[in-house]
């Protein structure tokens, strides 16, 4: 099986985000914190920005605002932009009121 690279993980998302700017803090495996700033959501994932170094694979905890505790998985991150693909879908009904709050 071919290793798919940064980008091309990037272009295969086809679900559209929505903007937002919302800092906060991921968990990382060994339960070091890192600071975040995520700058778009869908019901699926997210992206942020970071000075700290990710990479794919990466496994991390987050808490979005209403909707509770999630597991993401990095995708890709390049440049202090890091992809993250979301364990569980945020639930529906829940979802714009999450947009909401990170706006």
């Amino acid at each position: 099986m071919a290793v798919r690279s940064a980008t091309i993980a990037y272009e295969d998302r086809v679900e559209p985000r929505d903007e937002t700017l919302h800092r906060t803090r991921l968990i990382v495996a060994e339960g070091a914190p890192r600071l975040v700033t995520i700058v778009n959501v869908s019901p699926n994932g997210f992206m942020a920005r970071s000075e700290e170094a990710f990479a794919a694979g990466d496994v991390v905890t987050v808490t979005l605002p209403i909707a509770g505790t999630f597991t993401a998985e990095v995708r890709w991150a390049l440049g202090g932009r890091i992809g993250f693909k979301l364990a569980q879908e945020v639930p529906p009904a829940l979802y714009q009121f999450v947009l909401a709050a990170m706006r």
